[in-house]
């Protein structure tokens, strides 16, 4: 698609792969509008941006419809979603809290279906075709210790992007997953874990890149899934 003709919604923008999504794709001439639950640094980030900010938690259901709404009116239309708000938890099984499980599920699978079952009705209904990239991980490809929660939700992604991508094609409706590495962001200090820090380490600007290249192919072809790895992480 040609990006200068694209009207964007990116959950989870106010900070990280978000933020740096929504920078890529307005430099190269789109409309994009960010989600995020804090307003103070929602409204911050789209200041910088100059994107328009919608309030919005992904696992409401009002707020999902309300946030696709939102994008319609500020643009005219919509034709993309970067599903890409989420949150982790990370515990032994023997430990894993319940709540925190679900919480994580809320976000990561709820909040991810109720988004793109928004953007995908809006899709049909302007019958012009339309994109949803969900932002997955690795971890979507293979667990690890202490993951049950995270892994749990990226598996749980990457098969409803599948299904998604079996429903909609029919529509002209591109499905694609994005698969990061561990990316240097704030996530994991939100979560409570302390990240090292160097420059081998992936930047949220490469997945930004790996991004906004899928979208750019001419809309006859479609990039399915696609993993960025860093280099050589040290």
């Amino acid at each position: 698609m040609n990006l200068r003709d694209a009207k964007v919604l990116v959950t989870g923008g106010s900070s990280g792969i978000g933020f740096e999504t929504a920078r890529a794709l307005i430099e190269a001439g789109a409309q994009v509008a960010i989600t995020g639950r804090d307003e103070a640094k929602l409204q911050a980030a789209a200041k910088t941006l100059k994107a328009h900010a919608i309030r919005a938690d992904v696992s409401d259901a009002s707020d999902a419809q309300r946030m696709v709404a939102e994008t319609v009116r500020a643009f005219g239309a919509m034709n993309v979603l970067i599903n890409n708000a989420g949150i982790g938890a990370f515990a032994p099984l023997v430990e894993l809290d319940v709540v925190e499980f679900r919480r994580v599920m809320a976000t990561n699978v709820f909040g991810a279906m109720l988004a793109g079952q928004a953007a995908a009705r809006q899709f049909i209904a302007q019958g012009k075709g339309g994109n949803i990239i969900n932002i997955a991980s690795t971890a979507a490809q293979r667990g690890f210790a202490s993951g049950t929660a995270y892994t749990a939700s990226k598996f749980a992604l990457s098969a409803m992007t599948e299904c998604w991508r079996a429903e909609l094609r029919s529509h002209d409706i591109r499905v694609m997953q994005v698969n990061p590495s561990e990316v240097v962001t704030e996530f994991q200090a939100r979560m409570g874990h302390q990240q090292v820090v160097n420059e081998s380490k992936l930047r949220a600007g490469e997945i930004a890149h790996a991004i906004k290249a899928m979208l750019e192919m001419d809309d006859r072809g479609f990039i399915p899934e696609l993993t960025v790895w860093a280099t050589h992480p040290k």
